[in-house]
């Protein structure tokens, strides 16, 4: 089975289209999180996502969503602001839905998914340096032997014997110093993981942030992958 997994495409639907016209085909789409934030397209991304991939929410969902912005950094409070005008009532049911994590058996791998960590699923950062250490005894907290991961939006893939550890980066804003956007698929016979990269019209949807207002920093981010 192949599966498209993707996370934090942050209400850039000029990256999530890109994404799937160079995936190709797959059977299932699994999401780690934060479809909306920090972009300019909510309601597209959240209408595509919606009919798309199996998702949890990320804290940005859950900020659009529920109004609770406060410990957010200014600009991304002011990001929130704007997407959170640009949804209407059938984008709101969607994000309010999500579940906090996602039990999956898919091909036969049992899957868990979470936006942040096991252990705080909206919030905490596990980046890949710290990851081969926790991969153990989170797969057996889990009780998976796959975990997917995003929030970090800096991809990589940590295997063990006990099985893999999965952060694809970030379709909407990677932060690791490659603007392109970032996927991965899982193939589970035999259990692989295939990074992918691919380009998308940064211009567009800068040039889109800029004339909503939302922070500049929002639209120069996108130019250098930081």
């Amino acid at each position: 089975m192949r599966i498209l997994v993707i996370s934090d495409v942050h209400s850039n639907y000029e990256a999530l289209r890109a994404v799937l016209r160079d995936a190709g085909s797959f059977d299932a789409c699994v999401c780690a999180g934060d479809t909306v934030g920090y972009g300019p397209y909510p309601a597209e991304c959240v209408r595509l996502m919606s009919s798309l991939a199996s998702s949890v929410v990320g804290n940005h969902d859950d900020a659009v969503a529920n109004r609770d912005s406060e410990w957010f950094n200014p600009e991304a409070r002011e990001a929130i602001a704007v997407n959170r005008s640009l949804v209407g009532a059938s984008e709101l049911t969607w994000l309010r839905a999500l579940p906090i994590s996602l039990r999956l058996e898919l091909g036969g791998v049992n899957i868990h998914v979470f936006h942040g960590s096991p252990r705080d699923p909206l919030t905490e950062y596990i980046y890949p340096w710290e990851a081969e250490g926790l991969l153990g005894g989170y797969l057996t907290e889990a009780g998976c032997r796959v975990l997917i991961l995003g929030h970090t939006h800096v991809p990589y893939v940590v295997p063990s014997g006990y099985g893999l550890l999965i952060n694809p980066g970030s379709v909407g804003q990677p932060r690791d110093g490659d603007p392109r956007a970032s996927y991965m698929f899982l193939d589970t016979a035999p259990l692989e993981v295939e990074r992918r990269r691919v380009e998308y019209d940064v211009e567009a949807t800068a040039g889109k942030i800029i004339k909503l207002d939302i922070p500049r920093i929002e639209a120069e981010r996108l130019y250098s992958g930081r």
